[in-house]
């Protein structure tokens, strides 16, 4: 069994791969960035944090036995794959897709593109998530759900999950049994309480908290959290926050 622990990541520690059209930030091993030692957090494998110019973004590209998880915080994204869904995905729209036996996507920062309006010049600024699957070779699937008017309540609110305990809930489903993302937007002074599980991945896309027993956490900023959940999380300024709950972890 693991001993209790918090390890804070900071964003000026991350990979980080800066192009012409992108500027991604890697919480993880990713791509061309690879350390042994910096694979995973219990079930997450990828924690990427992707500014994406206007007009551009990642042309069609494959995945297989993946559950990818996209949530934006500024801007739009347009998801289309091979399935046949296409859609834009904005702040407050949670989306999923699995991977499965094998799927094409391509995600743009172009959805004048679809509605027919001039061109905007505003960036999109998304997180990208990706866990294992139960199972390998399931079906490829799609899922979005609006969950803004839940954010706006306060709170943690369930975005994406596997969990049983989260049935009924606003979150859309993934395929893995042992995991649970949270998100919650926080005015200056706002608090929730982390889950408790025996791993926890606690991310700071915008904004500043303070962590119970820890301290400050920035933007860009994580704590990889182990046999320690349920501390208290503040908001010091207006913030938004992307919690991992999961009770495994790869081996």
């Amino acid at each position: 069994m693991p001993a209790p622990a918090v390890d804070v990541r900071r964003a000026d520690d991350r990979f980080k791969t800066r192009l012409s059209w992108l500027d991604s930030k890697h919480s993880f091993s990713f791509s061309r960035h690879y350390d042994p030692a910096n694979t995973h957090h219990g079930l997450l494998l990828v924690n990427n944090d992707d500014v994406v110019h206007p007009g551009t973004g990642f042309e069609t590209h494959p995945h297989q036995d993946m559950e990818i998880v996209t949530w934006v915080l500024r801007g739009s994204l347009v998801h289309q794959d091979s399935t046949g869904h296409s859609g834009v995905i904005y702040p407050g729209l949670a989306q999923r897709m699995s991977a499965g036996t094998g799927i094409l996507h391509s995600e743009k920062n172009d959805s004048w593109r679809l509605e027919n309006t001039a061109p905007h010049r505003d960036p999109v600024h998304f997180v990208q998530m990706w866990v294992l699957p139960d199972e390998e070779g399931i079906d490829p699937g799609y899922e979005q759900l609006e969950i803004g008017d839940e954010l706006l309540r306060g709170g943690l609110v369930p975005v994406a999950s596997g969990m049983d305990r989260y049935d009924g809930a606003s979150a859309i489903r993934i395929r893995n049994r042992y995991a649970t993302l949270h998100a919650a937007r926080l005015g200056p002074g706002d608090s929730v309480n982390l889950p408790e599980a025996p791993f926890l991945h606690l991310y700071v896309p915008s904004g500043a908290v303070t962590l119970e027993g820890t301290g400050e956490l920035g933007e860009g900023d994580a704590a990889r959290i182990t046999m320690a959940g349920g501390q208290r999380v503040t908001a010091a300024e207006p913030a938004e926050i992307l919690v991992w709950e999961m009770h495994a972890t790869l081996a």
